[in-house]
């Protein structure tokens, strides 16, 4: 780890397991005795994902979409691929998982790219959004938190690829 940042606990480990369960059943009430595809946004939602699939009753199967735009603590405003899907949707249910929503310039990427491909339907779910740091128009169909425009980490999400283990998330102090 980084020994020069100092992170304060923003939200705790018990929030978020609260906070996924109540999408989870959200999410288990709109795909009942339905098909769906749950596309995991690499790197950072990998724990969010692997979270909130398990509270979702329904027929699952995984796909996973690598996608990057922050360099160090901030966006960069261009989306890159990094790894793309494995298989058509064309035709299913997909079900998005993002960790976070901030300028929403990537979820308008991800969404523009998906609906292209023509599935049946395209849920998004992102942990955490921040409204203040929104560029342009970007709206999500489930929202765990709505954060204040500061810098997170833990729960999947990491500053130059650390801090992604801890089981809580926690805004970042300073920057050295």
């Amino acid at each position: 780890m980084n020994p020069n940042l100092s992170i304060k606990p923003y939200l705790t480990e018990e929030q978020i397991e609260k906070k996924v369960a109540e999408i989870g059943q959200a999410l288990t009430d709109k795909f009942k005795k339905k098909q769906v595809i749950a596309i995991c946004v690499l790197k950072g939602s990998f724990m969010f994902y692997s979270d909130l699939i398990r509270q979702i009753d329904a027929d699952i199967s995984c796909e996973f979409f690598g996608v990057s735009s922050y360099h160090g603590n901030t966006s960069s405003g261009e989306v890159k691929v990094t790894l793309d899907l494995s298989r058509p949707i064309e035709g299913k249910h997909v079900l998005l998982i993002e960790d976070i929503m901030d300028t929403g310039i990537t979820m308008n990427y991800l969404k523009n790219s998906l609906l292209s491909r023509m599935p049946a339907s395209l849920t998004t779910v992102a942990l955490l959004e921040k409204p203040a740091a929104l560029k342009v128009p970007c709206k999500l169909d489930h929202v765990g938190f709505q954060i204040s425009n500061e810098f997170v980490v833990g729960y999947g999400l990491d500053y130059e690829g650390y801090y992604r283990n801890l089981p809580f998330i926690g805004q970042v102090q300073n920057f050295q």
